[in-house]
């Protein structure tokens, strides 16, 4: 199995964390194809950044399936672009944010989602609710810390997601708790150990549905939303499915 993952925004640094993560999460035998996308925010911090990471982040689709990718993974909690990339990609697309939220309905009634900072916090409620999680999504917490200061910081970050994890199961009623962004991902087994409480990544989460989607054959359904891109003149031609 070979499954793309990429980091959006332009931080080799958090694409090599995201990359552990994915490796660890792999079963063995399958390749994971780390991907950094060029020429974007170093972070993503709002609406603006995520316009700014899709073009490139599709181009690097299209390559990846070019090298033997059978799916992707889009390693940021905004899902930027996942539909256009569901586009222009034959094999699954999965955002980390749609993955995490779907795993943690399976495994908890009632879940929170901790964050980086409070401008994130109506993005991902927005996505949760259109990936149909209603009132099981208790509440969007914010650390109040941009995303690049989960590698500058790494204590003051940890000691804070310890404290909203604690907070979103005494005060939100949280059985389990997933944390978004993917820079976040290593800590996540550290922060179940530390609180008690059941915490869920989304990298993790992704790499293993696709590796199920693999296993079934699966590829995203051209007949529809998600059929390749019109050809343009001077515009993106998709290949042959």
């Amino acid at each position: 199995m070979r499954i793309h993952v990429i980091n959006p925004n332009a931080t080799t640094a958090m694409t090599e964390q995201i990359g552990r993560a994915a490796r660890r999460a792999a079963s063995p035998g399958t390749e994971i194809d780390l991907a950094t996308a060029e020429g974007t925010p170093v972070s993503i911090e709002g609406y603006a950044d995520e316009a700014l990471c899709i073009p490139p982040m599709l181009a690097a689709i299209r390559a990846a399936e070019a090298r033997g990718a059978q799916t992707h993974v889009l390693a940021c909690f905004d899902d930027p672009g996942l539909d256009a990339a569901r586009e222009v990609a034959g094999g699954p697309v999965l955002g980390i944010c749609q993955a995490s939220i779907q795993v943690a309905m399976t495994l908890a009634a009632r879940f929170s989602v901790v964050t980086t900072l409070p401008r994130s916090v109506p993005i991902i409620e927005d996505l949760a609710d259109a990936y149909g999680a209603g009132r099981r999504l208790r509440r969007v917490r914010s650390i109040d810390l941009p995303v690049l200061a989960l590698d500058e910081e790494p204590a003051r970050a940890f000691r804070l997601l310890c404290s909203e994890v604690r907070i979103a199961a005494t005060q939100d009623g949280a059985e389990l708790v997933i944390l978004g962004c993917a820079g976040m991902a290593e800590l996540c087994d550290r922060l179940a150990a530390e609180t008690g409480v059941p915490v869920l990544d989304g990298v993790t989460a992704a790499v293993r549905l696709a590796e199920a989607l693999i296993g079934m054959g699966a590829r995203t359904s051209k007949l529809g939303s998600y059929n390749w891109p019109r050809q343009k003149l001077g515009g993106f031609t998709p290949e042959a499915a």
